[in-house]
């Protein structure tokens, strides 16, 4: 089985579609993607995925599932820098570094700060996984404990147009480690496609692995640059830098 993550194209946050630059990127992602057979689209509910998906579904004359699941991981926390509340996924590396139960799957919404959040930390990351595992279960993929188990492996293609908060809670799921990790540690370009393979090593017992993360080669064979809207600074006096 193959899953297949996508990021939206460069949004323009304000009306929640996408930039001029946005609709082009995902025009070129849709090239790609209809050389694909894929079994199931799926989508987050919010303009920019859809707009992005529009893309693909149109090109192959297919439609997708919206799954209200799918839409970005957005619980606001105190940010200990900031003075108002800010999402949870974006901190400086020497605030939330500096305590190890961040590190810990089974910790990292335990400390003051996740506690303090807008809504239950745990309860909405927990709510991601429940939906993400109920679509793998209809592949024939069910979880149990940290990986998952089959009576019929399959080869099918899923595809989930979605966001980058979000896909740091699938992976960590799947990989079983705490998605600040991730959060903070990868760089996933708006339209880029995360690709994960099931691997059944012994009958009927699965985990999953990324061959690749975020990758923009259908913006590369255009000679389309990648949007910076993943990044925070290269370099601090850099004209695109922001926090």
């Amino acid at each position: 089985m193959r899953i297949l993550i996508v990021r939206h194209g460069d949004p323009d946050y304000e009306h929640d579609t996408l930039t001029e630059r946005g609709w082009r990127e995902a025009n070129l992602l849709a090239e790609r993607m209809s050389k694909l057979e894929v079994t199931n689209f799926y989508v987050s509910p919010l303009g920019r995925a859809q707009d992005t998906a529009s893309c693909t579904l149109k090109k192959m004359g297919r439609e997708a599932e919206t799954c209200e699941w799918l839409r970005e991981f957005w619980p606001r926390i105190n940010r200990p820098d900031q003075t108002e509340r800010k999402i949870c996924w974006d901190w400086l590396p020497e605030d939330w570094m500096a305590d190890e139960r961040y590190y810990d799957k089974n910790e990292w919404y335990n400390t003051e700060i996740m506690k303090g959040a807008d809504v239950n930390m745990k309860a909405a990351y927990d709510s991601v996984c429940k939906g993400f595992d109920e679509i793998l279960a209809r592949h024939g993929y069910v979880r149990n404990g940290k990986f998952y188990t089959t009576e019929h492996g399959n080869n099918d293609t899923i595809v989930f147009f979605c966001h980058f908060g979000i896909e740091g809670v699938i992976l960590s799921h799947l990989m079983n480690i705490s998605p600040m990790i991730l959060w903070h540690n990868m760089c996933v370009a708006p339209s880029s496609v995360s690709t994960i393979y099931s691997e059944e090593r012994r009958e009927g017992k699965v985990i999953f692995r990324a061959s690749n993360i975020g990758t923009t080669d259908h913006l590369y064979v255009a000679g389309e640059e990648p949007s910076f809207h993943a990044r925070f600074a290269e370099v601090f006096d850099s004209p695109d830098r922001h926090d």
